[in-house]
């Protein structure tokens, strides 16, 4: 509970800072779900441990997220525990 309070809330505080593309929330989005949303886009993912990844959202069950393209390793795809995730974060603006 603890980390999809600190991903939504991460999320509020990227939505209230966009004029474009904003992103929004509801009360029952979870991080899967907002994940999902960004099927075929590119995302940062920051980690509980402090790391970030960034790449496409390929896929998004309800324990894992795959990303392809991932920034400076663009050979490669992850796959990342969904409870390893802290934050989403989505560029907004060109």
């Amino acid at each position: 509970m603890r980390l999809l309070n600190t991903a939504l809330l991460s999320l509020a505080i990227l939505a209230g800072h966009v004029q474009a593309q904003s992103l929004t929330v509801s009360a029952k989005d979870t991080t899967q779900s907002v994940i999902a949303a960004q099927k075929g886009k590119r995302v940062t993912l920051r980690l509980r441990s402090g790391q970030e990844l960034s790449g496409v959202v390929k896929e998004a069950s309800e324990r894992l997220v795959v990303l392809a393209e991932l920034a400076g390793r663009e050979f490669f795809d992850a796959a990342i525990p969904l409870e390893a995730i802290e934050a989403v974060i989505v560029r907004t603006k060109q």
